[in-house]
């Protein structure tokens, strides 16, 4: 992915209208900031505003982005493989602002404290209805893992998220981890619930018997006289990221050609903007831009990339612009089009942080949040412990979130190894904050939650530890199927991520003591993929991390991080001075 040095110009003045009058509204009234930090001018004449990976968080909340996000050959030192300063030179930013504490992990704790929580749907539907205002016809996209992510949204069967997607006024959607509701339910929400209200789209689902598209594989909607198709691109790898036996009579995939073939049938209807909603990861729709002709603008969704910029990548028809905005209901993307004789001619986009201290709260959907919580907070507050330590998961390796889990299945279980899954999703949590029921479930809260322990041969750990490591630095993005690095807990590593398949991973120890290749472990781990695992009568994770957190005192120390040691990537740009 090589920009032009008129792309990279484009690209870096359009972050420079994305800083322009944000430091000065940091820290005043939620009126006035609303009306300042969130101002925009309108440019041409078709605009789309882009959410994606909330994950179930209708409340504001705290959420760190990566202080590793490695690139791995191509890729290094390209976004979204960029953290920390070298993010903010792309963005346009200047450190110690609001900005700054948006779209990177700096100074976080500090900068917590100063800026407030982010997201909660109430303060997004106040901007969403702001920017539908200003641009008359706009479209709300949602990219999917909506409906996972929360207490709430587990409890009751993602109806929450249905109803306040439909108060927020989603236009269009496609998905994720709701195929983890099963078929059934999600067929009925698209049938019953989002009927005439939102359309949900995905091209590359289909039955495994016929071939036969499972839902709309896209849409032409008409904004301001001006034909516009949106594409659906849910996840491809849904039945292996996840348990197959929940979508059993669906493929997925990427395919390029169907999806090359809906483009030239969308701008044989009359679109003049095509564009393609997708749950891929930002590499592997960066990858996508470059082989599929004829898509202006491809909205990504999936890696939980916040990125401030739209990243032009040519193909054999022109070019298209790809972007990604980040997660936890942070952030709303703002594409901006000029479409003159039937075709885009400019653009102007925004990634803008949801700072819940400068946008009021919506008071219809502020409304919604209490009635469909309100059964349930006095099971969300039971506070459990106090963390003195800053807890957070977003990394390509473990998060101190995740060391907590990998202790709490180790202890309470009696093993002597942990994995735990490589989910991005997850609230973060300052020193000194109370663990609620509802902060704990926030890193647990999936439809095959159950805690396991099993034997495993110190061959077949390496063979894991190899298979999620290729999933993750495969230089071939249609290689990865998702997550980042599985977490693990007493077990230690070493990982050398720009190395062939099978040659990533050495130096394995358990106390010190090399692992043996033909020597049984004790692993435990949870979020198993087998049907089995439902009907083996072992406990959902959450019971277990929930006895260990009441057996510690009240206080949960500072959690000390099993990082594997890393070798050649001194320098990368995706990775903090300080290694996380």
């Amino acid at each position: 992915m090589n920009l032009s040095k008129r792309d990279f110009l484009q690209v870096l003045g359009a972050a420079g209208v994305a800083g322009m009058g944000l430091g000065r509204y940091a820290e005043a009234d939620a009126a006035t900031a609303q009306h300042g930090l969130y101002e925009m001018p309108k440019f041409g004449n078709v605009s789309f505003l882009h959410m994606t990976d909330c994950h179930a968080q209708l409340k504001p909340i705290h959420f760190r982005e990566p202080s590793v996000n490695l690139g791995i050959g191509s890729m290094q030192g390209q976004l979204p493989h960029l953290v920390g300063e070298h993010l903010l030179k792309v963005a346009g930013a200047r450190p110690n602002t609001d900005l700054s504490h948006a779209y990177t992990f700096l100074d976080f704790e500090k900068a917590a404290r100063r800026y407030g929580k982010v997201g909660g749907f109430a303060h997004m539907a106040t901007l969403v209805k702001q920017l539908k205002a200003s641009r008359p016809g706009a479209l709300l996209l949602d990219g999917g893992d909506t409906w996972q992510g929360s207490a709430t949204s587990l409890w009751t069967n993602a109806q929450d998220m249905v109803d306040a997607c439909k108060l927020l006024g989603v236009d269009v959607m496609t998905g994720h981890w709701e195929f983890t509701y099963g078929m059934e339910r999600v067929k009925e929400i698209v049938d019953k619930d989002f009927a005439g209200k939102v359309d949900f789209v995905a091209q590359n689902v289909k039955t495994n018997d016929f071939g036969d598209p499972v839902f709309k594989p896209y849409v032409i909607r008409e904004i301001n006289g001006v034909p516009c198709a949106i594409i659906g691109q849910a996840f491809p790898y849904t039945p292996i990221a996840n348990p197959r036996y929940m979508v059993a009579d669906w493929s997925f995939g990427i395919q390029d050609e169907n999806m090359q073939a809906m483009v030239d049938e969308a701008r044989g209807k009359g679109a003049q903007v095509v564009v393609v909603l997708s749950h891929n990861g930002m590499d592997v729709d960066l990858k996508m831009a470059s082989r599929v002709r004829g898509i202006d603008a491809i909205f990504g969704g999936h890696t939980h990339d916040g990125v401030p910029v739209a990243i032009p990548v040519a193909n054999a028809g022109g070019k298209t612009l790809v972007t990604n905005a980040g997660s936890n209901s942070k952030f709303l993307g703002v594409m901006d089009f000029d479409v003159k004789g039937g075709k885009v001619v400019d653009f102007r986009y925004r990634l803008l942080p949801i700072f819940a201290n400068q946008l009021k709260a919506d008071p219809e959907m502020d409304a919604l949040i209490t009635k469909v919580r309100a059964p349930y907070e006095a099971k969300l507050a039971e506070k459990l412990a106090v963390t003195d330590g800053m807890l957070y998961r977003r990394g390509n390796f473990n998060g101190s979130w995740d060391q907590l889990i990998c202790d709490a299945l180790m202890d309470v279980q009696g093993a002597e190894i942990a994995f735990s899954p490589g989910f991005r999703w997850g609230t973060s949590l300052l020193s000194g904050d109370v663990i609620t029921r509802e902060l704990m479930m926030d890193q647990l809260a999936i439809t095959y939650p159950y805690a396991t322990v099993s034997q495993m041969s110190g061959e077949m750990l390496k063979t894991i530890l190899e298979d999620v490591a290729d999933n993750l630095f495969n230089p071939d993005p249609y290689y990865q199927q998702g997550g980042d690095m599985v977490r693990v807990g007493g077990l230690q590593y070493t990982c050398t991520p720009g190395a062939k398949m099978g040659s990533r991973i050495s130096d394995m120890r358990v106390k010190g003591r090399a692992i043996e290749a033909g020597k049984s472990y004790t692993v435990a781990g949870w979020a198993p993929v087998a049907e089995e695992a439902s009907k083996a009568g072992n406990k959902p994770v959450w019971d277990v991390v929930e006895t260990w957190l009441k057996g510690q005192g009240g206080h949960v120390k500072a959690r000390k991080i099993n990082t594997p040691k890393l070798i050649g990537v001194a320098g990368n740009p995706g990775m903090a001075a300080a290694g996380g």
